[in-house]
This record gives C-alpha cells, structure tokens and sequence, in this order.
C-alpha cells in the first residue's frame, strides 16, 4: 500500500504540474541495508509513475548535484541550502535540507543540457 500511496500521488503531481522531467537522486547505499532498500523501492514506485505516463526521467548522482550547484562535490547540506537560496533567489534558505535537496536536484537536471553540450 505504501508503494501505491507513492505511485499515485507521483501521478496526481505529474497531471497536475505538467512537467518535462522528473529528476531524482541516485540512491545512497548507508550502512543499514533495509532501509536502501526501502528507498530503492519508493524511487522504483516514483519512476514507473513517471514512465507510465511518458514523463522522462533522470538521476543524478549525490556528488554530481552538489558540484553542479556549489562547485564541490562533497558540500555540506547547509552550504547547498544557501546555494540553492542564491540560485534562485529565493528570499529565505529552504526549510529543511531534504528541501534543498529537491531543488539542488532539479537544478542540476536544468543545467546538465548545457554541460554536456560544452562537454562534446
């Protein structure tokens, strides 16, 4: 049921918003197996969703995201929320670093088309 709360509320955003793209984070592999696993399936839930209604989707990985937005890929979660809150000038820094994630995530993603054209 959990899988399917996800499914279907990806969903409900996607019609709702319209978007080009869904970007996700590339899963990162802790210490504690069971709960890899558990986002590995709720990304897999946010992915099909996507698929299933022709969405293209992109993941990016940890350190991809935080070089793309702060020029370091190893940044600290409260210099990517002050990054994230220069970039797009947002009046305060996001709520929360799972905030700033999302955004870092969908910044990377709308920069990545222009890199790698300068990259051929």
């Amino acid at each position: 049921m959990r899988l399917k709360t996800i499914f279907v509320g990806v969903q409900d955003l996607i019609a709702e918003h319209e978007p080009d793209a869904v970007a996700l984070e590339e899963s990162f592999v802790g210490a504690d197996a069971r709960i890899a696993l558990s986002v590995g399936q709720a990304r897999g839930a946010v992915l099909v969703a996507a698929a299933s209604v022709g969405v293209e989707c992109a993941e990016y990985a940890p350190a991809r995201v935080k070089q793309t937005v702060c020029g370091y890929g190893r940044a600290e979660k409260a210099q990517m929320q002050r990054m994230v809150k220069m970039i797009l000038g947002l009046d305060v820094e996001p709520g929360t670093s799972h905030e700033a994630d999302a955004y870092a995530v969908a910044i990377c993603h709308a920069l990545a088309p222009p890199i790698l054209e300068m990259a051929k």
